[in-house]
C-alpha cells in the first residue's frame, strides 16, 4: 500500500461543521425521498467540501461563467451530496428544492442533469461516462487556451470504484495520459465496496501501477486531512493526476463499510445517532445559517474578481478573436456553408463520404470552433482536416484528434468538447456505432451540438462481411429521442444534410454515408433535405405506387422505377434522408408526398420495423432481417434480393 506523501493537517471546527452540515442535509434528502445512495454521501463529503471550499474557480451567482473550473460527478449516484454542496455554496437552489429530491419535475433529480440544476456541468449516471467526458473538456480547454489565451480552466472529476471498473475509464486514462492533459484532476473515492459486496469479489487492480502505465501522476491520500494539500500539489503537475482517497463507505453509519449502505436509505435511528455524533440537531433539514454563510464567504473571498479579470482579457483581444470567442462563450453554434462551391467530377459520380470530406474541410477552414477526429479511420471515413494540424501533446492547436481505436471514448470526448462551447465531430463505421450508444444517448439528453459521421452504411460493404455490414444500427439511431439522423443518397443530399446540421442551434446529428461512388442525381434537392423526405421522381398521372428509400438504396429504387415504367407501371420515388424530420412535417406536406390512396413500398437494406410508421403492411417493406455476408457487392445484393431484377419482380407482384 503506497504511503501518502502529505503530512497530517488539522481541520478546524468551522470546516468540520460545514462538512457535517453538507453530509446530513444529503442524508435528509435521501430519507425524505425514501430513495438514494447514503454510502457515498458519508464517504465523499470531505472530498466535495475541499474542492468547493478551496479549489474550484466558480461563481455560484453566475453558474455558467465560461472560464469557471468544471466539476464532473462521474459517480452520479452521489447527486444528493452534490445538491447539498451547491445549495450551501450559494447556487440558486433552495431548501425546498432539496426536499423535492428525486420527485417529479424538481431541479434535484435522482442523477445530475445538465440545464436542470444550477452548478451541474454534465448529465451523469452511467458509470465511466463522467471521467471520459472530462477528457473531452480537458481537450477543449487546451485547444481554446491556445487559440484564446484568456481561456484557462481546470477540470475536476469525482469517480467511484464503479467508474474505474468500466472499460471506458481505461480508454479515457490511456488517451489523457498520452496527450499530457495536465488540466485534468480526478479524485477517486476508493472505499473497497460495491453494491453487491466487497470490491475484492470482482476487482483488484493496482491503481498506482495503472496510473504509471497510463502516464498519469498518482497520489494516495490515506488521511482525509491531507486531501487539500494533495489537490494543491496536483495543480502544478504537468500531466493528468489521479488522487486515490482511501475512504469508508457509509462512514459513521451503523452500516458503515458494508454493501448494504450503498443504495438503501438509512433507518431513522441510524440518522439520529449520526446527527448526535456530528453535533447537529435531530430535526430533518435543520440548518445553521452561520455555518452556511461561512462556507459561502470562503468561496466568495477566494474567487472574487475572476469574472472581471476574464472579461477584461477578452475585451483586450483583437476584434475578430473577441467576436469568435464570444460566440463560443454564448454557445452560438450556428454555422453556414452557403458559400461552399462544389466542383462536379467529370464522371458525375461521387461517394457521399468524399462529399462529406469536402464540406467538413470547408466548414472547418472557415470556423475555429469546430473540432473533432476519427477512431483510427481518417483514411476510410474521410474526415481529416487538411489544413487543421494534429491535436497532440506538443501542439494543442490542431483540429484533428487521433482518438485511436476507442469508439466509446470518442463519443464521450465529443460530448466534453461540445459542453465547452465547440461543435464536435467524430467518425467510424456505422456498424461500430454500437460502441457509442451511451455517449450518443447522453448527447441527446444534454442537447449537445455533436456530429457523428458514420460511413460504410450498407451491406454493400461486401467483402468485409457481416461484422462490418450494419443492419439494425440505423433504426436504433433513428428511434433515439432528439437524435437527427441523415442518410443522404448523393452529393446534393450530403450538402443539404450538412447545411441543416450546421445551421441548427443544438442537438446531436448523425450522418450515415456510403463509401461507394453514387450518381449525382439531377432531381435530388439539397434544400429539401430539411423536410426529411421529398419526391425525387414522379409522373403526371396513373401513379401505381410509391417507392420510399434512403441513401444508396434510392438509386436501386430509381432503377426499378425506370425498368417498370417501360412496362407501363408508373412509380413515384421518394427519397427519405431523414425519417424523423419527415414525420414531424404537417399533414398537408406528408399527404402531398405520400398520398393515402396510393400504395407505398419501402426499399432499405436494414431491419424493417421502423418503417411501419409509413407502411402498414409489412409485405410492402423490402428489408433485411438477418446479418449480411462476405462477398462482392453485387453478389451480396443478389443474395438478399437487392439486385434490380429481383426487386423489380417483387414490386411488380406487390402491385398486382
Amino acid at each position: 500500500m503506497p504511503i501518502s506523501i502529505f503530512g497530517k493537517q488539522e481541520i478546524d471546527l468551522n470546516e468540520e461543521k460545514q462538512i457535517n452540515q453538507m453530509k446530513l442535509l444529503a442524508i435528509d434528502m435521501i430519507d425524505n425521498a425514501k430513495s438514494g445512495h447514503p454510502g457515498i454521501v458519508l464517504s465523499s463529503g470531505e472530498i466535495l467540501y475541499q474542492l468547493y471550499a478551496n479549489h474550484l474557480r466558480i461563481l455560484p451567482k453566475n453558474p455558467t461563467f465560461f472560464n469557471r473550473d468544471r466539476f464532473v460527478l462521474s459517480c452520479g449516484h452521489a447527486s444528493s451530496l452534490l445538491y447539498s454542496c451547491l445549495f450551501m455554496a450559494g447556487y440558486d437552489i433552495t431548501l425546498d428544492d432539496l426536499k423535492k429530491f428525486r420527485q417529479i419535475d424538481s431541479i434535484t433529480p435522482g442523477h445530475p442533469e445538465l440545464n436542470v440544476t444550477p452548478g451541474v456541468d454534465m448529465t451523469t449516471g452511467p458509470l465511466g461516462q463522467g471521467i471520459a467526458t472530462s477528457v473531452g473538456m480537458a481537450i477543449a480547454e487546451k485547444y481554446l487556451h491556445e487559440k484564446f489565451n484568456p481561456v484557462d480552466f481546470n477540470i475536476y472529476c469525482l469517480v467511484s470504484d464503479g467508474d474505474m471498473m468500466e472499460g471506458i475509464s481505461y480508454e479515457a486514462m490511456s488517451l489523457a495520459g498520452h496527450l499530457k492533459l495536465d488540466n485534468l484532476i480526478v479524485l477517486y473515492d476508493s472505499n473497497n465496496m460495491s453494491l453487491d459486496g466487497k470490491l475484492g469479489l470482482s476487482y483488484s487492480d493496482n491503481m498506482e501501477l495503472r496510473c504509471n502505465a497510463s502516464k498519469w501522476k498518482y497520489y494516495c491520500v490515506e488521511d482525509i486531512t491531507t486531501l487539500n494539500s494533495a489537490i494543491e500539489q496536483a495543480k502544478s503537475i504537468n500531466q493528468p493526476v489521479l488522487i486515490e482517497v482511501k475512504t469508508i463507505l457509509g462512514r459513521g453509519s451503523k452500516l458503515e463499510n458494508t454493501n448494504t449502505v450503498h443504495g438503501k436509505p438509512l433507518e431513522k435511528d441510524d440518522i439520529s445517532q449520526l446527527k448526535e455524533k456530528f453535533g447537529l440537531r435531530d430535526v430533518p433539514f435543520s440548518i445553521s445559517q452561520d455555518t452556511i454563510e461561512q462556507f459561502r464567504d470562503k468561496i466568495y473571498n477566494r474567487v472574487k474578481g475572476i469574472e472581471e479579470e476574464f472579461n477584461t482579457k477578452v475585451n483586450n483581444l483583437k476584434e475578430k478573436d473577441k467576436e469568435i470567442l464570444n460566440k463560443i462563450i454564448n454557445k452560438d453554434y450556428k454555422l453556414n456553408i452557403d458559400n461552399f462551391i462544389y466542383d462536379m467530377p467529370n464522371e458525375e459520380k461521387e461517394s457521399p463520404r468524399d462529399t462529406s470530406y469536402k464540406i467538413i474541410n470547408y466548414a472547418s477552414d472557415n470556423n475555429i470552433n469546430i473540432l473533432g477526429g476519427s477512431a483510427d479511420l481518417f483514411s476510410s471515413c474521410k474526415n481529416y482536416i487538411e489544413n487543421g494540424g494534429v491535436f497532440y501533446k506538443d501542439d494543442y492547436t490542431g483540429k484533428n484528434i487521433y482518438f485511436g481505436i476507442r469508439e466509446h471514448l470518442m463519443g464521450a470526448i465529443l460530448n466534453g468538447i461540445s459542453l465547452c462551447g465547440l461543435t464536435s465531430y467524430g467518425s467510424t463505421f456505422l456498424s461500430f456505432s454500437d460502441y457509442m450508444v451511451e455517449p450518443i444517448r447522453l448527447s441527446a439528453m444534454m442537447n449537445l451540438k455533436t456530429i457523428y459521421i458514420f460511413t460504410h452504411d450498407s451491406i454493400s460493404v461486401g467483402e468485409d462481411g457481416p461484422t462490418h455490414e450494419p443492419i439494425e444500427q440505423l433504426s436504433k439511431l433513428r428511434i433515439t429521442p432528439n437524435v437527427d439522423v441523415f442518410r443522404p443518397c448523393d452529393v446534393n443530399e450530403v450538402i443539404g444534410s450538412y447545411k441543416t446540421i450546421l445551421e441548427k442551434e443544438n442537438g446531436p446529428s448523425v450522418l450515415c454515408l456510403s463509401r461507394n461512388k453514387l450518381p449525382i442525381l439531377s432531381t435530388s434537392k439539397a434544400n429539401d433535405v430539411i423536410y426529411g423526405g421529398y419526391t425525387l421522381l414522379d409522373y403526371p398521372s396513373n401513379i401505381r405506387g410509391i417507392l420510399i428509400s434512403s441513401g444508396e438504396e434510392v438509386h436501386l429504387a430509381l432503377d426499378v422505377a425506370k425498368k417498370l415504367q417501360v412496362k407501363g407501371i408508373n412509380l413515384r420515388v421518394v427519397s427519405m434522408p431523414n425519417l424523423k424530420r419527415f414525420l414531424n412535417q404537417d399533414d398537408e406536406y406528408i399527404d402531398n408526398v405520400l398520398p393515402v390512396e396510393i400504395r407505398k413500398i419501402v426499399i432499405e437494406a436494414g431491419v424493417k420495423d421502423l418503417w411501419n410508421c409509413l407502411v402498414y403492411n409489412t409485405k410492402n417493406i423490402i428489408s433485411i432481417d438477418t446479418f449480411g455476408a462476405s462477398g462482392k457487392k453485387e453478389d451480396v445484393y443478389e443474395k438478399y434480393g437487392f439486385d434490380i431484377e429481383t426487386l423489380s419482380e417483387k414490386i411488380e407482384k406487390l402491385l398486382k
